[in-house]
């Protein structure tokens, strides 16, 4: 969020207004992560409130480290999620389009990514 414009800003709490007027619990990082903590503490304060989460929404940003960052915690903890806004995918290989992939194996999924990765890997 160190770079976003304010419209992008603006854009994540209307957002995350409307998800807290229909009764959600909201975590968004920029307003509910204190930002004069060390790096370490703050990403340690998003895992926690990934881990927290019952759905991940996404704000696709692939210029931002944290984006990337945060999106690795999701996968590993295998998180579902919704991807609501960013890059389209494309053809080629990008974290955009793994992200609409992603999403689409859980949705047809009911084992899990993980789950999935290690019948893979143990072929």
């Amino acid at each position: 969020m160190r770079n976003a414009t304010k419209e992008t800003r603006e854009k994540l709490e209307s957002y995350a207004l409307a998800l807290e007027m229909e009764g959600h619990e909201v975590h968004l990082p920029h307003r509910d992560t204190p930002q004069d903590i060390p790096g370490f503490e703050i990403c340690a304060h998003n895992l926690q409130a990934i881990s927290d989460a019952d759905e991940i929404k996404i704000f696709w940003d692939p210029t931002s480290m944290g984006s990337h960052f945060d999106l690795g915690m999701c996968f590993v903890m295998d998180k579902p999620f919704e991807y609501v806004d960013g890059p389209e995918p494309s053809a080629e290989k990008s974290f955009t389009t793994m992200m609409v992939e992603w999403q689409a194996f859980n949705d047809a999924q009911e084992d899990g990514i993980w789950r999935t990765i290690l019948r893979i890997w143990r072929k």
